[in-house]
């Protein structure tokens, strides 16, 4: 099906709490031909995205106890394959949640008769003062699957967060590589495997946890590929089906009276430009991220189809200044930061765009720092209607932790009070192997950690704890190394 049509797309709200009321049944927990991920959560509702492999109806029914089941949802009938919502509304604030989906297997049954999937949980909003779990994970890279990327690891990680009870849980980009696998040429359909691909992996934690999306170089929804017209005239334009995939198959924030971000429209994306950049608070956290691929008439990193070389090739744009946020991104993320009181204030992107590798080694560059590579201060030239370089905005605005991926290991490096944490890899069974890349982390600040695992992060009013979570196969634990185990650990203290 063509993503651009909408077809099949379902829209569900119960329609408020007391009109539909259902006894608690005891039914035996069955296997759900299909998968979730929540996303969208906010004080009073929260999006479940829901994919089935076979044409049955669906309702879900919540409660705020476990196994009591006070409200449902009205029974659709759910398309195979085909994606689609049910969204609730009229929510308590700061409460969790216990839901379970009901489904007739296709097999036309009477809806008191529907099977039951397990139970899953999720929580509304927590308000300023009270602690939480979120989770951070980086370069999935499924498509590389057998060399950097072991589907059964990637559970465990997904499974260890799941374990912990993170309530949101980021992914920072390269989650949905489209880049260089294709050729006899790239299909909408083969960008649509790519996140149909992801949803059982992302269901693992995203049926009790709202998941983030953080866009990466090699998704390629990128404005630069978007505009090529004379190789790729839309609608039949990988970055548009990019975008619509993402769209389609992942509930990502849309800008309302919870979350501020991207409104872009841009022709042939169904739902715009929503979702890739965006922000919101969460108990004492404000959440931020963004995003420079939609914003850049040039490739951030790579090209689409271009050979992989590091900086200098073809492949890659050579004048730094050519990419970046844009005004109206830049604009928007200063007043977000600005006007904000949340006690800890969390950025997350894919790269740090203003180098190819690295950290802090590269901040004093361009829209990071002002600096070109001969060290001569551009900002007031290059960026004239900008008020500062981005890193003395994250320092005037208090930012605690600045999450970026693209290296494939584990980093935290500190630079003026803010903490520059590079995220590991969740798949990779090369668990005690530095990448390549890890060169690149040069500064003394620099605690650096090879893969595989992902990065907790614990919240309350008095402090964030940062934890690097291991994890691996089960037939590679042994008394040294068990799954679940914190690698390092650091605390960052409320500021006054």
């Amino acid at each position: 099906q063509n993503l651009n049509s909408r077809a099949g797309v379902i829209m569900l709200k119960i329609f408020s709490f007391g009109l539909l009321l259902l006894a608690s049944l005891h039914l035996a927990a069955q296997d759900f031909n299909g998968n979730i991920v929540l996303g969208r959560a906010t004080d009073t509702s929260i999006t479940a995205k829901v994919l089935t492999s076979v044409d049955q109806k669906i309702f879900m029914e919540f409660g705020t106890g476990s196994g009591e089941y006070a409200y449902a949802t009205e029974a659709s009938e759910f398309l195979a394959n085909q994606p689609a919502e049910i969204e609730i509304q009229g929510l308590a604030p700061n409460t969790q949640y216990y839901y379970r989906l009901r489904f007739d297997q296709g097999e036309g049954v009477l809806a008191p008769e529907y099977p039951a999937s397990e139970e899953f949980s999720f929580h509304t909003q927590r308000p300023p003062g009270a602690s939480f779990v979120f989770g951070v994970q980086g370069d999935s890279h499924p498509e590389r699957a057998p060399r950097d990327f072991v589907p059964e690891l990637y559970d465990v990680t997904l499974n260890q967060a799941k374990a912990d009870g993170v309530d949101l849980y980021f992914t920072t980009g390269d989650d949905f590589s489209i880049d260089l696998n294709y050729p006899n040429g790239i299909t909408e359909q083969d960008v649509i495997d790519r996140y149909t691909l992801q949803r059982p992996h992302l269901g693992v934690v995203g049926n009790s946890a709202s998941v983030f999306l953080v866009n990466g170089n090699h998704e390629q929804a990128a404005l630069y590929l978007y505009n090529d017209a004379s190789k790729y005239p839309a609608p039949d334009n990988p970055a548009v089906w990019a975008q619509n995939a993402r769209n389609n198959y992942f509930p990502q924030p849309t800008p309302d009276d919870f979350y501020t971000g991207n409104n872009d429209k841009l022709e042939f994306i169904d739902e715009g430009l929503s979702g890739t950049y965006f922000a919101f608070e969460w108990g004492d956290g404000l959440f931020v991220t963004i995003d420079p691929f939609w914003t850049s008439t040039r490739a951030v990193d790579n090209v689409f189809e271009a050979p992989m070389g590091d900086a200098g090739t073809p492949s890659k744009t050579q004048n730094k200044w050519d990419y970046g946020l844009g005004d109206a991104q830049y604009n928007w993320l200063k007043e977000t930061l600005e006007n904000s009181q949340a006690k800890f204030k969390f950025v997350f992107s894919h790269l740090l765009h203003g180098i190819e590798r690295g950290g802090v080694e590269g901040l004093n560059l361009f829209e990071w720092g002002g600096e070109d590579f001969e060290g001569n201060y551009q900002f007031d030239i290059e960026r004239p209607s900008w008020d500062k370089p981005l890193h003395q905005l994250m320092v005037d605005t208090g930012v605690a932790i600045y999450f970026h991926a693209h290296d494939h290991v584990w980093v935290k490096q500190d630079l003026d009070g803010v903490v520059y944490q590079e995220v590991s890899s969740p798949a990779d069974q090369d668990y005690d192997v530095l990448q390549n890349w890890s060169t690149a982390y040069t500064d003394e600040s620099s605690v650096l950690l090879a893969n595989t695992g992902y990065t907790r992060v614990s919240v309350s009013p008095e402090e964030v704890v940062v934890d690097y979570v291991k994890t691996y196969l089960p037939e590679h634990e042994n008394e040294e190394r068990q799954s679940g185990e914190v690698q390092y650990s650091y605390r960052i203290p409320a500021r006054n």
